[in-house]
C-alpha cells in the first residue's frame, strides 16, 4: 500500500466515521464517491504476501487473547487503548510493507480502513465505545479471512 492510500484511509475514516459499511474508492479507479465493497478475485480469495500474513496473524492473536474479557465486558479502558495501539502499529506495518497487485490492494484497503477505525475507537478517538471498536476490528479480521488467502486462517467468534 502506498502512502497516498494511507492518507486516503485516514481521510475516509474522518469523512465517514467508525463503522461505515462502504468507503469511497480512490479517484484513479472509480468516480468520486462511488461505493466500493469487498469482492473476490473471480470467485477466489486474493493472494497475500508474508508481511500481510504476519501482521494480520498478530492482530488476530492480540484480539483472541482479549476476547473473553471483551465478551464479558471486563476489559479496562487502558487495555482497550493498548489493544488499539497494537492494532494501529500492525496496520502501519501493513501499509508500509505489504506489496499486493492493485486489485488485491484495493480490497485490502477497505479492510485496513475498518481496522484503523476500530483501533481508533478502542483508543477512545471515536464517538463509539471501545468495545464497539473491538467488534469492528474483529469484523475486519474475519472479512480478511473471507477475501484473502491465508493458510490456516480461522475466523473469530
Amino acid at each position: 500500500m502506498t502512502i497516498q492510500r494511507s492518507l486516503l484511509t485516514t481521510a475516509l475514516i474522518a469523512a465517514f466515521g467508525v463503522g461505515a459499511p462502504t468507503f469511497a474508492a480512490d479517484s484513479h479507479q472509480h468516480a468520486a464517491g462511488e461505493p466500493t465493497k469487498l469482492v473476490l478475485d473471480h470467485g477466489k480469495k486474493w493472494p497475500t504476501d508474508e508481511p500481510l500474513r504476519k501482521n494480520m496473524s498478530e492482530i488476530r492473536a492480540a484480539l483472541a487473547a482479549k476476547a473473553v474479557a471483551i465478551h464479558k465486558g471486563t476489559l479496562t479502558p487502558d487495555d482497550y487503548k493498548a489493544l488499539g495501539t497494537l492494532v494501529q502499529a500492525h496496520v502501519a506495518s501493513i501499509v508500509t510493507e505489504c506489496k499486493l497487485e492493485p486489485a488485491a490492494d484495493e480490497n485490502l484497503h477497505l479492510i485496513v480502513a475498518e481496522l484503523s477505525a476500530g483501533a481508533d475507537a478502542m483508543q477512545g478517538k471515536a464517538k463509539v465505545a471501545p468495545a464497539a471498536g473491538a467488534v469492528q476490528t474483529v469484523g475486519a479480521v474475519n472479512q480478511y479471512g473471507r477475501y484473502f488467502k491465508h493458510p490456516g486462517w480461522k475466523p473469530m467468534d
